[in-house]
């Protein structure tokens, strides 16, 4: 089993349906923004990071999210019959991520700066961490409402409410993930399993962060890579 996580999970079968109108004929993850599907945004970073195995799942008009993966050596784990949410969805594709932490990602979201995957990849120890989150001031979320999601002690140790909000990048350890008795569950279960045992742990991206959710973000996003470029 590896210690070093080499294998990323990309979330790309939800519903969507807060992007309105423009997901009523394609999936979220094939939204354009800067002239490039939204899961290309994210497959470029773990390109760029060097994974070696990319692992997409698929529910809504998951055909075509397969079609437009084909050829790009990602793996598809199918979620046809029924969406199983951020934790079934990771249960399920665990035979092909392989054992042991992986990456997963978000594909509603948009970066700048450091890649958030390497700088997870450094961050990590699996002797003391369960899971490792990338997380951003809530003051710097660009297209995010709300307040933040959690707060930081001095060790980098993760607690619920507080003034940073989870990117959607994470590395996870998902032993444990077979006792959820649920088919579909959020992940939030065995975050809060970890938080409990003093294992869940965040670092801040020193990069900009985008939540794609809205159709309103996608201006805000574009405007955020376009000063990246420029």
């Amino acid at each position: 089993m590896r210690t070093t996580p080499d294998a990323l999970m990309l979330f790309a079968a939800g519903f969507g349906t807060r992007m309105g109108a423009l997901t009523a004929n394609r999936p979220k993850p094939l939204i354009p923004v800067a002239g490039k599907a939204l899961i290309d945004h994210a497959l470029d970073l773990a390109r760029a990071a060097g994974m070696a195995r990319v692992v997409a799942n698929v529910h809504y008009f998951g055909d075509q999210v397969v079609r437009h993966l084909a050829g790009r050596d990602v793996l598809i784990s199918d979620e046809t019959e029924a969406i199983l949410e951020t934790g079934g969805g990771l249960r399920k594709a665990l035979p092909l991520l392989g054992q042991g932490p992986v990456f997963t990602l978000n594909t509603d979201a948009v970066w700048n700066g450091p890649n958030v995957i390497s700088t997870l990849r450094k961050q990590w120890d699996g002797a003391r961490m369960s899971a490792l989150l990338a997380l951003i001031p809530a003051e710097k979320a660009v297209g995010h409402r709300g307040t933040g999601d959690f707060a930081l002690d001095a060790e980098g140790r993760i607690s619920r409410g507080g003034p940073y909000v989870y990117t959607g990048a994470q590395i996870l350890n998902p032993a444990g993930i077979d006792t959820i008795s649920e088919a579909a569950f959020s992940l939030n279960l065995l975050w809060d399993r970890m938080i409990a045992e003093g294992s869940a742990y965040g670092v801040l991206h020193q990069g900009g962060w985008c939540d794609v959710g809205r159709p309103e973000s996608i201006p805000l996003a574009e405007a955020m890579l376009e000063w990246a470029d420029g």
